[in-house]
């Protein structure tokens, strides 16, 4: 794995004393050294675009390419937010509608693409690529993230009243001897040797091979275990049914009941 922090902190002892064509070459060893990613590592690290970056390791393959003049620093044209002064402030107003997270905290990310944020800028009469947005979000303070499980649902109300009320309705059938079931339904799940978690004993070098895809078997189909427990009698079974569709839950789960009822109609006592 690449580490950008180095790559950032080499560039940081010399970077003071190179020139443009220094700098796009110091950002191309690092990348070919890096090997894979490295382009986008040194970027990253530098600050170096990797069109820059591309044009260095043209010059590391070709040295005779290395002349001519090497422009001074401060160069080149101007940014576009010194020529353009409500640029970031439109571009502001395009995010503001589009903005995750907390708008207080000063890192923030977007849901609108930059090609998408490159033609309103340039609709509002703008003249800006989407190649360049990136940069204006970089100063604007936002950053591409993912998503993070921080935030918990509604909790009814009655939630507790309701499992209360069941808890007693299940005493009082056990009480009058009366059986009480609990059915519970797993995800569909295709046959087959596909790969899951967990893992088991095998021979060294020797585990169990599956499919790379899952892909569901035309002919094996899919299975949904149904299962039906009765508390009392401390016995129950499961009702896979199996096949390329799976019948409707109401029916299984009907079917599943039966099957228990005839199963454990002595333990339990069922008439």
């Amino acid at each position: 794995m690449i580490d950008p922090s180095a790559i950032r902190e080499r560039f940081a002892a010399v970077g003071r004393g190179l020139n443009e064509r220094t700098r796009r070459l110091f950002a191309a060893v690092e990348a070919r050294t890096a090997g894979y990613g490295g382009i986008a590592a040194s970027s990253r690290a530098t600050g170096i675009a990797r069109s820059s970056i591309g044009r260095g390791l043209k010059d590391l393959n070709d040295p005779a390419s290395l002349s001519g003049e090497v422009r001074r620093p401060g160069s080149g044209r101007p940014a576009l937010t010194e020529t353009d002064a409500t640029l970031l402030e439109d571009l502001r107003q395009l995010l503001e509608p589009a903005t995750k997270g907390d708008p207080m905290r000063p890192l923030r990310w977007v849901s609108k693409s930059h090609a998408k944020l490159a033609a309103a800028l340039c609709a509002m009469g703008h003249q800006v690529s989407k190649s360049t947005i990136p940069k204006l979000l970089g100063s604007l303070q936002y950053r591409r993230q993912v998503n993070r499980k921080t935030l918990e649902s509604s909790r009814n109300p009655d939630r507790d009243a309701q499992f209360e009320h069941i808890n007693t309705a299940v005493i009082a059938m056990q009480a009058a001897g009366k059986p009480v079931i609990s059915i519970d339904t797993k995800k569909k799940e295709p046959i087959g040797p596909y790969k899951n978690a967990g893992s088991d004993y095998r021979p060294k070098g020797c585990p169990d091979q599956v499919k790379v895809h899952d892909f569901v078997d035309a002919e094996l189909g899919k299975v949904v275990p149904y299962g039906v427990y009765d508390i009392a009698a401390n016995a129950g079974c499961v009702s896979p049914r199996v096949g390329p569709r799976p019948a409707r839950g109401q029916a299984l789960a009907s079917k599943t009941i039966r099957r228990n009822s005839r199963s454990t109609r002595s333990a339990a006592g069922w008439t």
